[in-house]
């Protein structure tokens, strides 16, 4: 056990360097390395402040890059597997898509082999299960019912078929001789300081006079607390190195939630808004069901024009199902399985939250003081 190094995929982004700084902390671990396409000043900052704890070493580098893995993976204990292209709104090519979260997450797998890694962990998303009708009501859902996603959508689809290909190679044999064992977290909606949507809605609210939009008010879901995602990679990590507990474990999934109230995402950017001045469109939305079928007209304007201009409608049938489902799961199964008790309350992670929010109100009101001087 002693020794050992641990890969982080996409450990630049708003999860994975949540995960880089509690890795930090465990025991024996003597290096840590961060793979990501791209660093950000601030992240590299933020990282160079750890290196005097333990050995970080940060990787440039494509996840469809064959070398680039082999090196990344050699002589590593775990992969903890978390890059991927998030996108909902149908921004980004599918074929981009597709190619980074299935083949990415298939090439990392076969390194994993060639390099003799014994543990991967991958960061699944509550999409792979759905929802799949806003009609359809899913209340403190759990693993045993086997419930999938059936969008076409590229995130969708693409998460579910990586999650499928991690599950489906625990067991696989390792050139040393070893085994590969492998789980899958689901985690529910993610907010917390440094949420690229999270602030994208602020954003936007800030350019229109403080207002936040009210598209999602008849959604009921529960989100988790990145802080507390990231504690349960590495409950999961121990579970998997540990001869114990990793039978029960390998191959296995699990959703990923915590205290946080359940409350329509609408209502959870209110509550870490208003301190701050920002508050909910008061004007009328369209009915769910209308709006579900503007979508799909949509979608269809936007096939027909394909062939001679590339038109992206403002929100589509997987969105509008996805932003006004009710949809909340239990995590009761990595409580038993994993030990997984939220590292942070509601009430911690609110706070940092809202502070967050703050910095990003104070930094655009000092953008505007700026420009009119």
């Amino acid at each position: 056990m002693a020794g050992w190094s641990c890969l982080v995929t996409g450990g630049g982004g708003f999860l994975g360097q949540r995960i880089v700084h509690l890795l930090v902390e465990e025991k024996e671990l003597q290096e840590i390395r961060v793979l990501d396409k791209v660093f950000r000043p601030e992240v590299r900052e933020e990282f160079s402040k750890l290196q005097s704890k333990i050995r970080l070493t940060l990787l440039e580098g494509d996840i469809l890059d064959e070398q680039c893995l082999k090196e990344a993976c050699q002589g590593a204990s775990v992969v903890i597997h978390t890059a991927s292209v998030i996108d909902v709104m149908n921004a980004v090519q599918r074929e981009t898509i597709m190619n980074v979260n299935v083949r990415g997450t298939q090439l990392l797998l076969e390194t994993c082999v060639q390099a003799s890694v014994p543990v991967f962990i991958h960061t699944s998303t509550i999409e792979v299960a759905g929802p799949n009708s806003y009609r359809e009501i899913i209340q403190d859902g759990h693993e045993e019912e086997h419930l999938e996603t059936a969008w076409s959508s590229p995130y969708p689809y693409s998460k579910k078929l990586a999650e499928k290909a991690v599950l489906g190679a625990n067991g696989w044999a390792l050139k040393n001789g070893g085994t590969l064992y492998t789980c899958a977290l689901r985690p529910m909606y993610i907010y917390g300081e440094g949420s690229p949507l999270l602030f994208a809605h602020v954003d936007s609210a800030l350019k229109n006079n403080g207002i936040l939009s009210n598209h999602c008010k008849f959604s009921r879901v529960n989100p988790v607390y990145v802080g507390n995602v990231a504690w349960a990679h590495i409950l999961a990590l121990r579970a998997l190195r540990d001869p114990q507990k990793a039978p029960s474990i390998q191959g296995q999934f699990y959703y990923i939630s915590d205290g946080t109230p359940h409350q329509s995402y609408d209502d959870l950017n209110y509550t870490l808004g208003k301190e701050w001045g920002l508050c909910l469109d008061s004007g009328m939305s369209l009915p769910v069901s209308l709006k579900y079928w503007l979508a799909f007209l949509l979608e269809i304007v936007s096939f027909l024009l394909s062939p001679i201009y590339k038109y992206r409608p403002p929100f589509n049938c997987h969105l509008v199902t996805l932003s006004n489902s009710v949809f909340t799961f239990s995590y009761k199964k990595a409580q038993r399985e994993l030990g997984y008790e939220p590292l942070f309350t509601w009430e911690e992670a609110k706070q940092k939250t809202k502070e967050w929010v703050g910095s990003l109100v104070k930094q655009h009101k000092e953008t505007l003081k700026t420009k009119t001087h």
